[in-house]
């Protein structure tokens, strides 16, 4: 699936990222999106970085209901950009050093030129969506619009949850995935409710790929929290112990404040009232989430996660590839090593 429709991805990628090389911003764009070094020397086989999941996405769904996938593409390249606007502006806010075996824009311009950065990202994800217009007729051009901007103030309030999350004592699992269902998502969702836009107008269709999408994003987001702490970060380019150096409410710390009790959970309030953990500490918390199970809860809650996303493709009427595929892509969320 990730290969079948990267061409397509490419050429709308780079319809919609100028290339005018010596424009400042412009070469943090191509910097973060894998094209370039950062003194913008172009890279000896440039593609976008990353897994490419919601443009693939949203290309497969316009193909898997019978659609022409280059129509989908200008949609597919707007994702992408949203997508990553949200990545530039994510590792300011966690102080992310790498991302993609390579230092974070912030990290080597700074926190002002980032921002900036992030913001040209956002608008050149509006602009390429409109290149869907004589692709689709008018009224869907504007529909696919609408969905890219409504998932994406549903990402940003997912974001400010996250944040506000930080600073709150505990939280209930329930809350968490509220919350991802936002900030992580809402993107994958209309990712391939967009794709499958293009592609039709049926309505119960389209809402049987929103079931699909809302149980993928889930999926995608649970499997993250597990690697960001028990994944290889030599497969996954992040630091493994990031995530409780920075203290984040990732789902196996929301799920270790919810059951700890006793001497974990008094440990676990002192750990989280700190402003860092350093190596000690972080080895403490491992410890207790050892103690309650937290790795073993992650996977239930995967597997249970995965059957869903299987139920909700199984109400979907698709070509037997097509089937085979999201079959597929299933079981590479849950049980993906980066």
């Amino acid at each position: 699936m990730f290969d079948r429709y990267r061409e397509h991805l490419e050429a709308a990628l780079a319809d919609a990222v100028p290339a005018l090389q010596w424009h400042p911003v412009n070469i943090l764009l191509r910097y973060h999106l894998g094209w370039s070094d950062h003194d913008g020397v172009p890279s000896p086989t440039p593609a976008s970085q990353g897994k490419a999941l919601r443009p693939t996405l949203c290309m497969f769904a316009c193909d898997a209901l019978r659609g022409e996938p280059a129509h989908a593409a200008p949609a597919a390249a707007a994702l992408e950009l949203i997508h990553n606007f949200s990545l530039v502006h994510d590792d300011i806010q966690d102080q992310g050093l790498e991302r993609r075996h390579q230092p974070t824009v912030w990290a080597l311009w700074g926190t002002p030129r980032a921002l900036v950065a992030g913001d040209a990202m956002q608008s050149l994800g509006d602009l390429a969506i409109l290149h869907c217009d004589g692709a689709v007729a008018s009224d869907t051009a504007v529909r696919v619009s609408q969905l890219l901007t409504q998932s994406y103030v549903e990402m940003i309030e997912g974001q400010c949850r996250d944040l506000q999350f930080e600073q709150r004592e505990t939280i209930g699992t329930d809350e968490y995935l509220d919350m991802i269902a936002l900030k992580t998502g809402a993107l994958i969702r209309s990712s391939l409710v967009i794709g499958a836009t293009v592609a039709t107008h049926e309505a119960d269709t389209i809402d049987g790929v929103a079931r699909f999408g809302r149980a993928i994003g889930r999926l995608f987001q649970i499997r993250d929290d597990y690697l960001g702490i028990w994944g290889d970060e030599a497969i996954t380019g992040k630091s493994t112990d990031s995530d409780i150096v920075q203290r984040k409410k990732s789902y196996p710390i929301v799920y270790a404040f919810q059951q700890a009790d006793g001497a974990n959970r008094n440990e676990l309030l002192r750990l989280y009232s700190q402003e860092t953990l350093d190596e000690g500490n972080v080895d403490r918390v491992l410890d207790i989430l050892d103690d309650i199970g937290a790795a073993a809860q992650t996977d239930y809650l995967t597997e249970i996660t995965a059957q869903e996303a299987r139920a909700a493709l199984s109400t979907l009427e698709l070509p037997p590839w097509a089937a085979d595929d999201a079959g597929q892509l299933i079981d590479f969320m849950a049980y993906r090593l980066f």
